[in-house]
């Protein structure tokens, strides 16, 4: 491996809505931005992260324009739309942070992994005061044909929003980063090469799978036994990589317990952990942990 090694910058959460993700999220004691519109007929309400990570949470909003971007090649909304018919809602996508995507769109296409065409665009986002910013970015594309319901992508902001979002990345639950992600497979061994080769280092092997270190976060692969003994779930028996659970930092677990308790947030304890099962508008494993 010669490429520098690799940030994660976010995750896509498909959802039914972003009124769904945010009655949710907001219970779970997370602070969850206004919502902002893409000009391809998707819309998000993030949850950023003091550690400049973030959660996307993302719906459609016009399912016209959606499905007209999907057919001119937009493969941001393509893979979503086909997530969602698929899955509904959950983890379908890991997004890294690079400075340069066209590059990274022609090494994808050498090594065989490339999703298709790269997306440039802009979007407006309202900030906590109210006023008004505009992102410009660029996208490119990985995904593997045996797995369907998971894709990654290099996000190059062209042009970035405001950095100053100390009011977004304050949250009731304690939550300060994401400490990484699993994701699911019945035999991790058989994706080793695409996600190093995604994520920029070789796997490391676990006892329950594979194990990627990057930049800011760790990248798993558990596998049937992995993800019951961590976090109480069964891998899907159909083939593919699957969105399994996020790891979230907490400052403290006994007042992010608390949070839960108080909201009547159904959880349990698992490995120092508290693990919160998938719900409507989260779609995922939540594990917060110190």
């Amino acid at each position: 491996m010669t490429m520098p090694l690799r940030s994660l910058d976010h995750l896509v959460l498909a959802t039914v809505s972003t009124t769904v993700a945010r009655t949710r999220l907001t219970a779970l004691g997370f602070t969850v931005a206004a919502d902002a519109r893409h000009p391809f007929g998707t819309e998000n309400a993030c949850v950023f992260f003091a550690d400049k990570t973030y959660i996307e949470p993302l719906a459609v909003t016009d399912a016209a324009t959606c499905m007209a971007s999907a057919r001119a090649g937009n493969v941001f909304v393509a893979r979503h739309q086909a997530f969602r018919f698929r899955c509904g809602e959950g983890l379908s996508a890991i997004v890294l942070a690079t400075g340069d995507a066209d590059d990274d769109h022609q090494r994808f296409r050498e090594a065989g992994i490339s999703a298709g065409d790269m997306l440039s665009f802009s979007r407006p986002m309202k900030l906590p005061d109210g006023s008004e910013a505009v992102g410009s970015f660029k996208l490119a594309f990985a995904a593997d044909l045996r797995a369907p319901d998971f894709f990654a992508f290099n996000c190059q902001r062209v042009q970035s929003l405001p950095s100053d979002r100390a009011a977004l990345e304050k949250h009731a639950n304690g939550v300060t980063a994401m400490a990484g992600i699993v994701l699911a497979e019945c035999h991790p061994a058989d994706f080793s090469n695409f996600l190093a080769e995604i994520l920029g280092v070789p796997a490391a092997i676990t006892a329950g799978g594979l194990e990627y270190r990057i930049a800011n976060a760790t990248i798993s692969v558990a596998d049937r036994e992995g993800l019951d003994d961590g976090f109480a779930s069964a891998v899907d028996p159909s083939r593919g990589l699957r969105g399994g659970a996020i790891l979230f930092t907490v400052a403290d677990l006994k007042a992010t317990e608390a949070l839960l308790l108080s909201s009547g947030i159904d959880y349990m304890r698992r490995h120092n952990r508290l693990v919160v099962p998938p719900a409507p508008g989260q779609g995922a494993i939540f594990a917060f942990g110190e």
